[in-house]
This record gives C-alpha cells, structure tokens and sequence, in this order.
C-alpha cells in the first residue's frame, strides 16, 4: 500500500477551556474521497483549518502530502487546494481575474496559465464566463469557480470544507457531478467535511466525528451494515408511554427523535404487525427504514445527527448568554 497522503496522529485543539478536537487519529490513502461527517460544531471545520496550516494543533501531529503542518507549513500550503465554507471571492472581479490572482500567489508559471485555466474551468463549466464579474454568477457558479480555484495549481489534495452548504437540492447535486467528474480527470486526494447524508454517500470512505473525536470510520457500505437493523418510527397517543412500553413488553431501547419514538429491530417489516396487535398505545403513525448513515450515526452517539446540531446550538446560545452576564 502507498504511503497516506494525510496522516494524523492524537490531534488535539483547544480553545482556550473549550477542546474542539480530542485526541483523534487517522490516515487517508491516495485518490481517496474522504468524509469527515458530523453536526456543525463537532470538529469538523476545526480538523480542517489543522490540515491547513491555518491553525496550530494543541498537541499531537498531522503531515499533508509527507509533510509535517507545523513545521513544513508552506510545502504542505504548495500541495494543496482549499474551498472554504464561506465565500473567499473577489466579487469586482471577473472569473479569469480571481484565478489569475490566485496563480500568481501560488507561483504558477505565466505560460502555463492561460491553458492549465482553460482546463479548470471547462472542467466546472465556466470558461465562456470567465470574463463576467463574478457578482454575476449564482450561488452554484460561485461554488464552482472556487473549486476550480482551489484545483488551478495541480494540488495533491484538495480540501473542501461544506461544499454545498447554503445550496439548492438541485444545485448541490450538480456540484457533486463536477466533484466525481474532476476525480476521473485529476490525480487528486479529496478531503471534505459535511453534514449531509446524502453527500457523506458520494465518500469512498467516512469519519463520523462527534464532539470533537472520531466514533466510527469505514465505507458508508460498511457502516450501514454494522448497525444491521430497520429504524422503526411511530407516533402513539402517549409517546412516553410507548417508550415504557417497548423496554418493557419487547426489551427494546426507544428514544424520541424528530417527534417520534424512534427504535431499530431486526426485520422491521415483519415487527410491525405484531407491534400493532400487542402494543397497548393507540399507533397514529409507523415508518420502516433499512439502515442509513443518519441511523449509524445514532448508532454511535444516541442521537441523530439533526438532534446534534439542536444540542450544539443550544450550547452555543448558552455561552453567548453566560458571556453577557459575565460582561
């Protein structure tokens, strides 16, 4: 096996009492799409900024391409692209001008410029707007362009930090495609962090990161398979007492999430008529579904991933409000 062209070892950050990265460690192989899958607040971003020698690790060490973050800073910044969370473009400027910018702050050679940007932006579909101001471009084209950005110095690996958020359904579909096309087209590494389901689906291979460490990593495919059983949803006229109900009279652990008592059982199709003949609260409502990442996810943290970010917002207003009395 190759070398990992990511390599990260006990990696911790703390904030001063707050640690938003606790102790974790992971490689990723060459050519991997990467996920790291977890609510806003979990660690995500964090991990990121590490990667890319925009922060200091607390302890522990991570190396980018065989180089060390720390220490090796602008080799590691030489090797990679980076597509921030928020947008990082100039809007006065066109499309050719912000790539131009860019090439020239990462050394690209002046004649290979002009072919190496007409590839990139071919590759997203933007060369015939490349001389609009990018004040013009939608909220997709804007996602597109930097991507091509972040691919116009032939990185190693590309960091892509929620690449979708604030989308479209249908816009962010279309970004995954100029995502999976440009793998086909580039020998590149694909590092990004989400927290969709459905995007967490496009990996070869998942982190799911919650509260700052790593609880589980595999292929989607396998981490599906490793929870083995149906999530059944339902709504009763007393939700609680369902909830009483299913520990005692079928020994299943049953908790409430989105609204509704959520519990998982082998063979879920087959469960459900004998749920209706002998459960003793009135059924309003009742779902079936196979195994998902959201339910590997509460799987491994007791909670779904929307449940997540409700407690971590939660969280965060708390701390705002403790700061104010404070002030």
């Amino acid at each position: 096996m190759s070398e990992p062209v990511v390599q990260v070892t006990d990696l911790v950050k703390r904030y001063g009492a707050v640690e938003a990265v606790r102790g974790i460690g992971f490689e990723v192989q060459p050519g991997e799409t990467f996920g790291f899958l977890g609510p806003n607040g979990a660690g995500k971003s964090t991990t990121i900024k590490i990667l890319c020698t925009l922060a200091d690790p607390t302890s522990g060490s991570a190396r980018v391409a065989g180089y060390d973050v720390v220490r090796q800073r602008d080799t590691v910044r030489r090797n990679i692209g980076l597509v921030f969370q928020d947008p990082t473009l100039d809007s006065y400027l066109t499309g050719e001008q912000n790539l131009r910018f860019h090439a020239d702050l990462y050394g690209v050679p002046r004649a290979q410029f002009v072919p190496r940007m007409r590839q990139v932006l071919e590759m997203v579909g933007l060369w015939d707007r490349r001389q609009s101001e990018v004040a013009t471009y939608s909220g997709g084209m804007k996602r597109r362009l930097e991507i091509a950005r972040g691919l116009l110095h032939a990185p190693r690996v590309l960091f892509l930090d929620e690449p979708t958020v604030g989308l479209d359904p249908q816009t962010r579909s279309s970004i995954w495609e100029y995502i999976n096309d440009l793998k086909q087209r580039e020998d590149i590494t694909i590092f990004l962090t989400t927290h969709y389901m459905d995007e967490a689906e496009n990996c070869d291979r998942i982190a799911i990161i919650d509260h700052g460490k790593i609880v589980a990593i595999d292929t989607p495919e396998q981490l599906k398979a490793s929870v083995g059983k149906d999530r059944v949803q339902i709504t009763t006229n007393d939700d609680q007492a369902a909830i009483k109900e299913l520990k005692d009279r079928f020994d299943l652990e049953a908790a409430m999430h989105e609204g509704m008592v959520t519990f998982n059982v082998e063979s879920g199709e087959h469960f459900v008529p004998r749920l209706f003949a002998e459960l003793t609260q009135a059924i309003r409502s009742v779902s079936v579904a196979r195994p998902s990442l959201d339910d590997v996810f509460m799987s491994y943290t007791g909670k779904t991933i929307r449940d997540a970010e409700a407690t971590v917002g939660d969280r965060n207003r708390a701390t705002v409000m403790a700061f104010r009395r404070g002030r």
